[in-house]
């Protein structure tokens, strides 16, 4: 693997930690004090300095120091992270990733943003809380210089990496500079340490190189022979050292190791001659020199240590050599063992990185294999009139079982929009700035699964609808002030899975849709007629319109009339659906509802005007037979069907889709009952059904061109093409007929 290979997995591993940051701070933010949290918080901006260190990104290694020590303050409580300091945390972590996606990249961030947040991350850390308008502390120190050359005398160890090219003298003041102080080290490694390739004696050569230091071994956990776990770890050891760098200096030497060992640092009082409790210890050399390669060690050293470092080392020889089947002689040994090695297995984590391409590869396979099964039984089907051959029966296995693969693929590229949610947090932040607006994103169900398509076409049209939140739906904090609500506004995003399919719902407790206004802009554009008469939830609806905008003048978050028909189109790609409501003065909802995936469906194969549809089985209740006296008519052309003392549109889907020029006779046919997205329930008649099987799905925009009332399309058993229908479409169309037209004006372009 070279250098450019491990790079990307350092990129990688940088967006896992950078969502593991906001997480946490968006946890510290809403009042969680659980000092995990906080830790989990330090981990993440630790691990980003650590890797930036390794490949040089001194720019990226400069500022994750100055946040990490300041989020190092707040983990030893000596800053409080009330909201003006959260406000300072939030803001740094998305500075952090901007650094990062420059790093990766190319480009740069904004040296004047990035050094003011320096200032105010270096104001706190000094005890300096900011002022409630979060200005940044003009008495602030200067951040350390990125480019500061490494010390000469701390030459590169035997990994091959570099130390970090950073030097802390910017960061302790000058009475810390010139002072030499005495610390007390615990250093417990755990075994997960020695997995992941560090070596005490190295991590203690390096640290001998801070100052003067003495050193004690302790081996009391050190088990007998039989009871001995090779990769264990079972010395920790006492050191006192005088150190100028102070603690910061301490920890940067095991900053590679620190989560996989129990480390503790303590300040000696000046009148504190030796630790408070003595534990048996066995000298080993202060002088840890010896470990460079071509030096030797020197004389002076006591043999006892050298003889105990040996015999530790053949210790650990003898060990080895004895971890073999004569051991399962000791079964409670056996068994420790056993349960050692699971657990490490399960600390490791069962997860692989697979390259996405792959994946598609995998799952375009699999839709030919599910066309290939549907062939395949159709002609069995075809030429065994009995459906009891031994081939037919062996068919019915190879279909349950590609069932169970393609169920098995889907869920391998089914993940949380937890992703999508944390990225929304940094534009609520921004735009809420721009506007001087203060709001709070609440967010629910960011573990709801969905397929990685979907999540990554998901981000741009919430990102427009975030953006109208703030700019447009959230009042001014004098606004809501008089009208009686909290200064902060709320935006709640939530996810979930309803009938197969996922629900996304954004809510915000502004002023609402202000109807006469949007009415009286759609006059003003010619996008209705003045005397129109529209409902309510028409009206909402026109906010979607292509070139509507309500904004009086154009600025950098909206005005353009892109942003909700954007908005309406990415949804409608997906094969979803919006909808909006909204009550004058407590808020709107803009519910969308979306696939879970976009590969397979289960559908409900029917025909209709001799055309072959599918129906999404999600979005089918059940299945009836009309009766004469169960079909009543209802104004000019509408007509109902009874269903159990109730009555419920009967929809003509031969006639919405244009398939025929006249209304069929119910009778005749047979009707599904559906529940669409915020149309409520209708009855739509087909002329027969074929029967129920798994489809894969296929884009018509991709391939062809967007139909109205069509989803998507598929090939049947019998290599025929049939399409998907569009139920919330059809069923929409179903209370204004506006869909023939538009099909019409499709056909015609």
């Amino acid at each position: 693997m070279d250098m450019n290979e491990i790079k990307e997995i350092f990129f990688q591993e940088c967006e896992e930690q950078l969502a593991e940051l906001e997480s946490g701070l968006l946890k510290m933010n809403d009042g969680d004090r659980d000092p995990e949290t906080v830790n989990a918080v330090f981990r993440a901006v630790h691990s980003i300095k650590g890797g930036a260190g390794a490949f040089g990104l001194d720019d990226l290694v400069a500022f994750a120091h100055v946040f990490e020590t300041t989020l190092d303050c707040v983990r030893s409580n000596k800053l409080e992270p009330g909201p003006e300091v959260m406000k300072v945390m939030l803001k740094s972590a998305d500075v952090l990733a901007d650094l990062v996606t420059a790093s990766r990249d190319g480009g740069s961030v904004d040296a004047s943003r990035s050094s003011g947040l320096v200032k105010e991350l270096e104001a706190l850390a000094n005890g300096e809380m900011p002022a409630p308008s979060a200005a940044p502390v003009a008495a602030a120190k200067p951040v350390a210089k990125a480019a500061a050359p490494a010390p000469a005398a701390a030459p590169s160890d035997d990994s091959g990496f570099q130390p970090i090219p950073f030097t802390f003298d910017d960061f302790g003041g000058d009475e810390q500079e010139a002072s030499v102080s005495t610390f007390d080290v615990t250093f417990k490694p755990r075994r997960d340490l020695y997995s992941k390739g560090n070596e005490s004696a190295l991590l203690l050569r390096d640290l001998s190189r801070l100052g003067e230091m003495s050193i004690n071994c302790n081996m009391d956990d050190l088990p007998s022979l039989e009871e001995l776990d090779p990769e264990g770890a079972y010395f920790h050891w006492a050191i006192q050292i005088k150190a100028e760098k102070g603690e910061e200096g301490i920890r940067q030497v095991f900053e590679f190791a620190e989560w996989d060992c129990d480390l503790d640092i303590k300040l000696r009082e000046a009148e504190a001659a030796a630790p408070t409790e003595e534990l048996p210890m066995i000298p080993v050399p202060f002088d840890l020199s010896a470990l460079d390669d071509g030096s030797e060690a020197p004389e002076e050293p006591v043999a006892a240590a050298v003889e105990a470092a040996e015999t530790a080392s053949n210790v650990m020889k003898m060990a080895a050599s004895a971890a073999k089947p004569e051991k399962k002689e000791s079964p409670a040994a056996a068994a420790a063992a056993a349960a050692a090695a699971a657990q490490a297995n399960n600390a490791a984590g069962q997860t692989i990185r697979v390259d996405l391409d792959r994946v598609d590869r995998l799952i375009n396979l699999v839709g030919e294999l599910v066309i290939n099964q549907a062939m395949l039984s159709q002609s069995v089907i075809e030429n065994d009139a009995t459906g009891t051959s031994a081939v037919n029966m062996g068919l019915e296995e190879l279909q349950q079982l590609t069932r169970e693969i393609q169920d098995s693929v889907m869920a391998i590229r089914a993940q949380p929009v937890k992703p999508v949610f944390q990225r929304m947090s940094r534009i609520v932040r921004e735009v809420a700035d721009m506007v001087g607006k203060s709001i709070r994103l609440v967010t629910e169900g960011e573990n709801t699964e969905v397929d990685k398509t979907v999540i990554d076409k998901l981000a741009e049209p919430l990102t427009h609808m975030i953006r109208n939140a703030v700019d447009h739906g959230i009042e001014s904090p004098e606004k809501r002030a008089a009208a009686g609500k909290e200064p902060e506004g709320t935006i709640k995003l939530t996810a979930k899975h309803r009938s197969g399919r996922i629900v996304i719902e954004l809510v915000d407790d502004g002023a609402g849709i202000n109807r006469e206004r949007v009415r009286q802009k759609a006059i003003d554009n010619e996008l209705i007629a003045a005397d129109a008469n529209l409902t309510d939830e028409e009206i909402d609806n026109l906010i979607f319109a292509p070139g509507f905008s309500t904004a009086d003048k154009i600025s950098d978050i909206s005005g353009r009339g892109v942003g909700m028909d954007v908005v309406k189109r990415s949804i409608q790609a997906l094969g979803g659906r919006i909808s909006i409501t909204s009550r004058p003065g407590l808020g709107s909802t803009f519910t969308m509802s979306l696939p879970l995936t976009l590969a397979v469906l289960d559908g409900m194969v029917v025909t209709v005007a001799g055309q072959t549809l599918v129906v999404p089985l999600t979005a089918i209740v059940e299945t009836l037979q009309p009766e004469a006296q169960h079909i009543h008519s209802f104004g000019a052309n509408q007509r109902l069907i009874s269903i159990r003392d109730s009555f419920c549109p009967l929809v003509d889907v031969g006639r919405i889709l244009n398939f025929r020029g006249t209304q069929a006779n119910p009778v005749e046919g047979v009707a599904l009952l559906v529940e669409s997205e915020g149309g409520g329930q209708r009855a739509l008649m087909v002329d027969a059904i074929q029967g129920q099987r798994q489809v894969v799905i296929k884009s018509l925009e991709a391939n062809y061109t967007h139909v109205p009332g069509i989803a998507a399309a598929t090939i049947l058993g019998d290599g025929r093409v049939a399409l998907i229908l569009d139920v919330d479409a059809v069923v929409a169309a179903s209370r204004g007929q506006s869909l023939r037209q538009e099909m019409s004006l499709a056909v015609a372009g």
